[in-house]
């Protein structure tokens, strides 16, 4: 059987058009791949702050009350403090629950910081869902400690610096 000139310049447009739309599609997974990578890079970077870290040891020195009542008790300064550590985890969880930033990333710089953080600020979220109402106040913080606190579970692994088995 001939093929014909025609017949095979259709077939090598038809393989290069196949070809170019493989390589099309790699190239906008590497991509979308190279941006989360950033992103979560840059939001680690935030969380490595000097302020990241001063709020971190405020929250050590200064726990959050454990009710509703005590919160709105507490100084504006200390409730900004709060309420600026409270933003910056609920974006971290925000990020992770629409898929943006990797999970067993967070887990591995944060893990048990974010787990031990959202059990102290638990007992006056809860309540101050309550009282305002708003059943969404920390909605991703809580998504993200509960996420985190089953993976450890579920899957703990050895620190780092431990030789592997």
């Amino acid at each position: 059987m001939n093929l014909d000139t025609a017949t095979l310049a259709n077939i090598a447009i038809a393989a290069s058009a196949v070809v170019a739309l493989v390589f099309g599609i790699f190239q906008v997974l590497a991509a979308v791949r190279d941006r989360r990578e950033r992103l979560t890079i840059e939001i680690v970077r935030t969380l490595q702050t000097r302020e990241f870290a001063e709020l971190a040891m405020d929250l050590r020195n200064h726990p959050p009350p454990t009710s509703g009542r005590e919160w709105l008790a507490l100084p504006e300064a200390a409730r900004l403090t709060h309420v600026q550590f409270l933003q910056s985890m609920e974006m971290l969880g925000l990020l992770v629950y629409d898929g943006t930033i990797d999970l067993q990333l967070v887990e591995r710089t944060l893990g048990s910081y974010v787990v031990t953080t959202w059990q102290k600020f638990r007992p006056s979220i809860m309540d101050l869902r309550k009282f305002y109402p708003d059943p969404y106040l920390s909605e991703y913080y809580q998504y993200l400690a509960e996420r985190i606190e089953a993976l450890m579970q579920q899957h703990p692994r050895e620190p780092a610096y431990k030789p592997a088995h």
